[in-house]
């Protein structure tokens, strides 16, 4: 990752998503928002999937968006953008597009990552598109009514994953969307959390300048406030812990070779990290665990960063 922003204060000041949207006090996905849009600048086209972000931020006749910006379906967005980086490069060549050197930037939650876009982002992926997509991960289909997805965690409650004396919420693991994308050979991807601005930031931009030589992601922890069940001012917090817990590690993989980030790259070493019980216990979706089900947790969080421990030898 390249250093673009050292401090807070070096961070761009333009503000480009608007206020008055109607995303929920505390949302995850807001804050990435605002900061996403802040550092992409204004000279970028954004293709948005349906889902939380887009339902409450684009209600006839209004809009917070003040790039140019493209509503599209779960399932295409990484579809949609191809075509307008295509279109862009054609009209560059041509001599027709005088806006400079104009990024396309896909936003799209984890439904429409993890589960229906998911075979047209491999497709752009494999397509080689100068596209940066952004996932912005709350872990359920939340714009619906908090449906489990590929990205819902273990034992999670959701309205499709019911907690019972059969039944503890999410029987499945997380699926590793960016162990997918990894495997596309694409030249850049990354985990970043909204509790870690800068790093968050530096990597928005690192991605930004790799997409001259082809498609890049990003990977945005953003918790939810209902479908989470924890209160409101407790966002920054919940998405801090699941930084330090290891729950949600933050790394790059940069032309093949995996990197930890700060704090992250201590947390290999398990005492480095705090317990996952402090992150499962602020959320009401996992109030109903055991502590035989915390281990189980905990056993398979120890499996995951053993596999990085492993990608960084690589």
């Amino acid at each position: 990752m390249k250093v673009y922003y050292k401090t807070l204060r070096d961070l761009p000041r333009e503000e480009l998503f608007a206020p008055g949207h109607r995303m929920c006090a505390g949302c995850g996905a807001a804050i990435a928002m605002r900061w996403i849009t802040k550092v992409v600048g204004p000279n970028a086209v954004i293709a948005n999937a349906t889902g939380c972000v887009e339902v409450t931020t684009t209600p006839y006749p209004e809009t917070a968006w003040m790039h140019p910006y493209i509503h599209v379906a779960f399932e295409n967005s990484a579809a949609v953008a191809s075509g307008v980086e295509a279109a862009i490069k054609t009209l560059r060549r041509k001599g027709l597009w005088d806006a400079g050197d104009t990024k396309v930037v896909v936003i799209a939650g984890d439904g429409g990552t993890y589960d229906i876009g998911l075979q047209s982002l491999s497709g752009m992926l494999e397509r080689r598109h100068g596209v940066l997509y952004i996932l912005y991960d709350n872990e359920a289909y939340m714009n619906t009514g908090i449906q489990r997805s590929g990205s819902t965690p273990k034992y999670a409650w959701t309205t499709t994953t019911p907690v019972g004396a059969a039944v503890r919420g999410k029987i499945q693991w997380k699926k590793d969307i960016v162990g997918i994308v990894m495997a596309h050979r694409v030249p850049y991807a990354a985990t970043a959390s909204i509790s870690h601005i800068l790093d968050m930031a530096n990597k928005i931009k690192t991605a930004l300048e790799y997409t001259a030589e082809g498609p890049t992601f990003l990977h945005i922890f953003a918790p939810c406030v209902p479908g989470w069940r924890y209160p409101e001012n407790k966002t920054v917090e919940v998405a801090r812990l699941a930084v330090e817990t290891g729950y949600f590690p933050l790394y790059e993989w940069d032309h093949g070779k995996l990197r930890l980030n700060p704090p992250s790259n201590s947390h290999i070493d398990k005492t480095k990290r705090k317990p996952l019980k402090e992150f499962l216990k602020l959320q009401g979706r996992f109030a109903h665990l055991t502590e035989e089900e915390i281990a189980e947790l905990e056993k398979e969080l120890d499996a995951y960063w053993q596999y990085l421990a492993k990608l960084q030898t690589l």
